[in-house]
């Protein structure tokens, strides 16, 4: 679905059902922002120092659990210390990428004026360079949120995000894209940071600017390669392929989890995406407003928000990038009553119900719009307990 929000009439008297914003007037769409800005200010408001010491546990806890978890490797040669120590790895690296980098780099921490903990200092446990991927993700994401040739997030420049966009053979492939990208997805990531298909296409290969950040890339790279894969096992001697195998593991672990919890966020049916010209004179009531309805939540524990870096509030998180993480559970009600007083819809569920959604339309928009609907509607009329009884009935006739 594409939905326009701007060069609206104040009232719409018969609402266009491809717009869920048909029934809101000009006067409702500002309001939203009034109420928004207002709740950020309430959190700004009160920032302190129960949100640094947060901030500060969960950096003490995730480096104790990454020490602890490369001693443990030192004996990965035994199977239970291999199991054991690629475990708390997995977590300790997730822990960095999705609680602590992601949300430092946006900057939800510099009011401490901490410079071990700044925007402008952090280095993550990441193949991309930080200041890259600060533009992609912060300038460009955050910006452009779903809007169509604007965000490349939406599909990472190789698939196909909506059914208004053309068609063409090689999305047949693009299930298969995705799951390459999961599997190696701090790759696919600094690749997307550094533009690098459009680089390459364009000719720009000898591009100074280009030259130098592939460079970037190339460094960080090797760093990361050599910290996992080289240092760490040598480190373990004996044990050193067991450990390389752990690294290995656990950073296809985070990869993995990474990628979906990234998918659940803008990918799910009910989240809408934009055309270009629907951002054209685009108001701070308008902008919120994308980001409502361009975003979809994950429900589940403290625990599942913690090890999503608490992007299972995506909505709020797009509404409000720079507020501290541990607090977007607090005003996530708010939020939702927002959207209920004005009628639009609050995408959210379970990780594997958002996952499956997730997947759903990456495969189905992979297919030509006919054949498409032909494989929903078949899929939407399957029923297992039907043909099971089928099946009983011609194994087993009455």
């Amino acid at each position: 679905m594409t939905a326009v929000i701007s060069e609206r009439p104040d009232v719409r008297t018969v609402p266009d059902p491809a717009d869920p914003t048909a029934h809101l007037t000009d006067e409702d769409i500002e309001n939203i922002g009034k109420e928004l800005d207002a709740l950020r200010q309430q959190v700004i408001a009160s920032r302190g120092e129960r949100d640094a010491a947060y901030i500060r546990r969960v950096i003490d806890a995730q480096r104790k659990l990454e020490l602890g978890s490369r001693a443990v490797l030192l004996f990965s040669l035994f199977p239970p210390a291999w199991l054991v120590g690629t475990a708390g790895l997995s977590i300790a690296k997730i822990l960095e990428n999705m609680e602590i980098g992601h949300n430092i780099m946006h900057g939800q921490w510099d009011w401490m004026r901490d410079p071990k903990i700044h925007s402008t200092t952090w280095e993550w446990d990441n193949v991309s360079p930080s200041d890259q991927w600060k533009h992609s993700h912060n300038q460009v994401h955050h910006t452009y949120t779903n809007v169509i040739g604007k965000d490349n997030d939406l599909g990472y420049g190789i698939m196909r995000v909506s059914a208004d966009q053309k068609w063409y053979p090689f999305y047949l492939g693009q299930p298969l894209w995705n799951f390459v990208n999961a599997c190696f997805f701090e790759f696919g990531i600094a690749a997307y940071d550094l533009e690098l298909g459009k680089n390459l296409q364009e000719g720009r290969r000898d591009d100074p600017d280009f030259r130098r950040r592939a460079k970037q890339v190339l460094r960080k790279i090797r760093r990361q390669a050599t910290k996992d894969y080289v240092v760490h096992p040598l480190l373990s001697g004996p044990s050193a392929v067991h450990t390389l195998t752990a690294n290995f593991t656990a950073n296809l672990v985070r990869n993995l989890w990474t990628h979906s919890v990234i998918m659940c966020g803008h990918f799910p049916y009910g989240v809408d995406t934009f055309e270009r010209s629907s951002i054209e004179g685009e108001s701070r009531g308008q902008w919120y407003l994308r980001q409502m309805l361009g975003s979809a939540n994950i429900s589940g524990s403290p625990l599942m928000h913690l090890m999503t870096g608490n992007l299972s509030h995506q909505i709020e998180h797009h509404l409000f990038p720079d507020l501290p993480s541990n607090r977007y559970a607090e005003i996530a009600p708010k939020v939702r009553d927002l959207f209920e007083r004005y009628q639009l819809n609050y995408v959210t569920g379970p990780l594997p119900k958002q996952v499956a959604s997730a997947w759903r339309k990456i495969f189905l928009l992979s297919l030509p719009n006919d054949a498409a609907k032909r494989v929903e509607r078949a899929i939407d009329g399957f029923r297992p307990a039907r043909l099971v009884r089928g099946l009983l009935n011609r194994v087993l006739p009455v």
